[in-house]
């Protein structure tokens, strides 16, 4: 089994730290897919970025179909959320 090393939310700083306090703030806690990348957190940065104008920008698709998507493929890679 892989082991990421990850950089727990007391000990962050800086970009870290902020990334944190915002996942906190908009999902009440940090979930695993966003502390894998406390290691590299302009990465994680970028990629919470693009995660919300994925799923909150301006789309021809509805914020409930982008969701359902996102769940299909993940059942399909057999993603456990």
């Amino acid at each position: 089994m892989a082991w990421i090393e990850i950089i727990p939310p007391e000990q962050a700083t800086g970009i870290l730290k902020q990334e944190y306090d915002a996942a906190i703030q908009r999902a009440g806690r940090i979930w695993n897919i966003v502390s894998i990348m406390s290691q590299n957190p302009a990465v994680m940065r970028a990629s919470m970025e693009f995660y919300k104008r994925l799923m909150h920008d301006r789309s021809p698709l509805s914020r409930s179909q982008r969701e359902m998507l996102a769940v299909v493929v993940s059942a399909a890679n057999h993603c456990i959320y």
